[in-house]
């Protein structure tokens, strides 16, 4: 399994030049390598493959002097460009071909130095190192400062040097994690859970179990709104604009990394105490067309779910997804009649079969986890297994490093 261990970088003035040279040589190469595609479609011509492109765009473009400046920066860095533009197409095609999951993607478009995301990829070729003193060494941009959060289990494969909205860098590295390893890092247990999500509470358990809701969006909203202000008041194009603009990236970036940080805490809390999750399938985005929209924005289901997933994958527990239409606040989770739907404003009710009375949430996240078929593993009964597919996501916090740099 891959996953990405992502740290903050702090490069000097030189090296942000630098870094700054080799995103728009990455952004340029990109954007040449979709024009001379839609060139040939409009021609009526067959595309032209990633290996005549590299020929054309890279290789003779470095010879030109309108393209020279191609040569100041790594050529990894320029063919790793390339190969994003071929993934792209190859997504676009197979979403028209229905080969790919999820919703219908468009095809590549042209990147704009305005964006305020840029990336670049080195890999295992490009000869980048971690020095003895814990800098990262990247081709033609230097030794870079690292703030090492904890050790890299293994040798990664590439780095990509990644600049945000709000003016930061960061290395993130992709590694193979080792399943025994994992194994012995979380034993089997057997207890397993069933999870309630909500926007009163961000999720209750079936164990009864209530875990608020932070709402960083909400706790954030008078901060944000004063930045906003600040911003639309700057004349478009001058310096005070983007300095505005900073400080509502950089306020955006502080809830979305304490959104985050939660999600890891309690997805890794709930992995390591449970062999067995079930979950609901919300549609995230139908809530999100309602008048809740922004609550359930805040709360972040679908990246805590994800969490759940790759994190399950990882240490061979078991989540189940149940579906969206299952009627879990309807059904008394003691005797099992359906009693009918409900609003959201009634948060206890009573059953009318057999007289007990059940909290909304907990009274869900019990019958999710029946529905799922959970509830007899108390007995002494194997948890259902389920294939889960891997996901690449940044991994989270798991304490500091013993070591100054990374292993």
């Amino acid at each position: 399994m891959q996953l990405r261990y992502s740290f903050r970088l702090y490069p000097d003035t030189g090296q942000q030049r630098a870094l700054a040279k080799a995103f728009g040589c990455a952004r340029v190469v990109f954007n040449d390598a979709v024009y001379a595609r839609e060139s040939a479609r409009r021609a009526g011509k067959l595309f032209p493959k990633i290996g005549e492109l590299s020929t054309r765009l890279i290789t003779q473009a470095k010879q030109t002097v309108e393209r020279s400046w191609l040569g100041e920066v790594s050529a990894v860095v320029l063919q790793q460009s390339l190969r994003d533009a071929e993934t792209a197409y190859r997504n676009f095609f197979a979403s028209l071909k229905g080969d790919r999951k999820g919703p219908r993607i468009g095809p590549p478009r042209f990147k704009s130095r305005k964006d305020t995301r840029q990336s670049i990829r080195f890999t295992a070729n490009a000869r980048w190192k971690v020095t003895d003193s814990g800098r990262l060494n990247l081709p033609k941009i230097g030794a870079v400062k690292v703030k090492w959060s904890r050790t890299l289990p293994t040798t990664p494969t590439s780095v990509t040097v990644v600049k945000d909205c709000a003016g930061r860098y960061f290395a993130s590295f992709v590694i193979d994690t080792d399943p025994q390893a994992d194994a012995e890092r979380m034993p089997a247990t057997g207890r397993t859970i069933g999870t309630d999500l909500g926007l009163t509470h961000f999720a209750v358990l079936s164990d009864g179990t209530k875990i608020d809701s932070p709402r960083f969006l909400r706790r954030a909203e008078k901060k944000l709104k004063k930045t906003q202000k600040g911003l639309s008041r700057k004349q478009k194009g001058s310096k005070n604009r983007e300095k505005a603009r900073l400080k509502v990236a950089r306020a955006h970036a502080k809830v979305a990394d304490a959104r985050h940080e939660f999600h890891h805490q309690l997805s890794t809390k709930l992995i390591s105490e449970n062999q067995g999750i079930a979950v609901e399938d919300l549609s995230v985005a139908g809530l999100a067309r309602t008048r809740l929209a922004k609550s359930v924005h805040d709360a972040g289901w679908a990246s805590f779910v994800n969490m759940l997933e790759y994190k399950a994958q990882r240490y061979g527990r078991t989540l189940i997804k149940i579906g969206r239409f299952e009627p879990t606040s309807q059904i008394c989770s003691t005797c099992g009649v359906k009693d009918g739907p409900k609003p959201l404003d009634v948060r206890e009710w009573t059953c009318a079969a057999c007289g007990a009375v059940h909290d909304r949430d907990h009274n869900a996240a019990i019958n999710v986890k029946t529905a799922a078929g959970l509830a007899v593993s108390a007995c002494g009964a194997s948890v259902r297994p389920g294939a889960i597919p891997a996901q690449r996501e940044e991994t989270g916090s798991h304490g500091f490093p013993t070591e100054p740099r990374a292993a």
